[in-house]
């Protein structure tokens, strides 16, 4: 009985990944062929959590079948039946804390972080599926906010704040969250007048393999990427072509399908403001950035590569969601629904969420 029931999951699982595979497959047809994302074809499916007054800012997609959401009023969501049912897992008294990124390692452990100036910014880290959480930081610096989160394994992360006596403050871990001490900031270039990042998905953070880690920013004369190979302790920085100047533009999200090849989106956030060059691409690891041919129309304010391509990826932001297909050349704006953040999963599964409790699953 035991052998008929795995083979039985084991086919449910393999006839799941075939057909998402199926609809990110036909998500790269030149779009010449394409049609809208919807139109009897792979499409972001509604998966309702039942919160429409929660902006999710904060998504963790562990895979077809599992999502961490972190956003408003202190509440975090978690699925494991592929977004049927959602069960809230909020830490207790965290009804005034803002979650913008939440970083998961399985369908138990997580780690969720809280935004804001002084003890707003807070990390909790639960093992037991949202059941218990433990604070495992609490910022007592007036002066630092911290943004987002990245992880390079189930231990080693770094948490990233905005800039503190002149330059970006580093949170670092070695014991999968439960833990944090802030990093020197030597190895730290100076920040320009006005940079900050931005916690709009969980994005402006990311990690490619056991050391390489990447940092956007925006608010200053020039919107930048920051990249370390040491885990944090040392960072160089480097112009992109995506505008700055205001505090209101910049990158906002970052995607590394490795540790050379990258995408940086974002504009300016205000609805009422344009955005062009709103991508830019680098194939040298974030030492030199090119702007992206043909861009987003607009403001974009998460990434993620598709599952196992070296020239697919997804941008989301309010006014819609755009697929490249030519590594971040040219993107083609494929759904109009608004969506802040977006991940993608090793099993072929992606997955999208925003505003109004907007949650979605890309299916055929």
């Amino acid at each position: 009985m035991g052998s008929t029931r795995r083979r039985g999951r084991t086919s449910r699982l393999v006839a799941a990944g075939v057909a998402c595979g199926a609809a990110l497959a036909a998500l790269t047809v030149p779009a010449a062929e394409a049609g809208p994302l919807g139109q009897g074809g792979p499409h972001w499916a509604p998966k309702d959590p039942g919160t429409p007054q929660v902006r999710f800012r904060g998504l963790a997609a562990v895979d077809r079948r599992t999502a961490w959401l972190a956003g408003t009023g202190g509440t975090v969501l978690r699925t494991t039946d592929g977004g049927t049912s959602w069960r809230n897992v909020s830490p207790p008294g965290a009804g005034d804390l803002q979650f913008r990124d939440v970083e998961a390692f399985d369908a138990r452990r997580a780690v969720v972080l809280a935004i804001g100036e002084g003890e707003a910014s807070r990390v909790y880290r639960t093992d037991d599926g949202g059941a218990t959480w433990a604070e495992s930081f609490r910022n007592t610096d007036p002066k630092a906010f911290y943004d987002c989160l990245a992880f390079f394994d189930r231990r080693h992360g770094l948490a990233m704040g905005d800039p503190v006596d002149g330059r970006f403050r580093i949170l670092s871990t070695s014991d999968g969250g439960r833990s944090w001490r802030v990093l020197p900031t030597e190895g730290m270039p100076p920040a320009l007048d006005g940079e900050a990042g931005f916690a709009a998905s969980g994005q402006c953070l990311v990690t490619s393999g056991r050391k390489d880690v990447w940092l956007a920013t925006g608010g200053g004369a020039h919107a930048r990427v920051l990249h370390s190979a040491d885990r944090g302790l040392t960072w160089t920085a480097a112009g992109t072509p995506v505008p700055a100047g205001d505090p209101a533009k910049g990158v906002f999200a970052l995607a590394f399908r490795d540790r050379a090849h990258g995408l940086a989106v974002g504009g300016d956030y205000r609805p009422d403001q344009p955005s062009p060059q709103a991508a830019a691409v680098t194939a040298d690891g974030g030492r030199t950035w090119t702007p992206a041919a043909v861009p987003p129309p607009a403001y974009r304010s998460g990434a993620a590569w598709l599952p196992h391509s070296r020239a697919a990826a997804l941008a989301v932001g309010p006014t819609g969601t755009d697929l490249t297909t030519d590594a971040g050349r040219t993107w083609r704006t494929i759904d109009t629904g608004s969506y802040d953040t977006v991940d993608c999963t090793p099993d072929l599964s992606c997955w999208a969420a925003g505003e109004q409790g907007r949650v979605a699953r890309l299916e055929r």
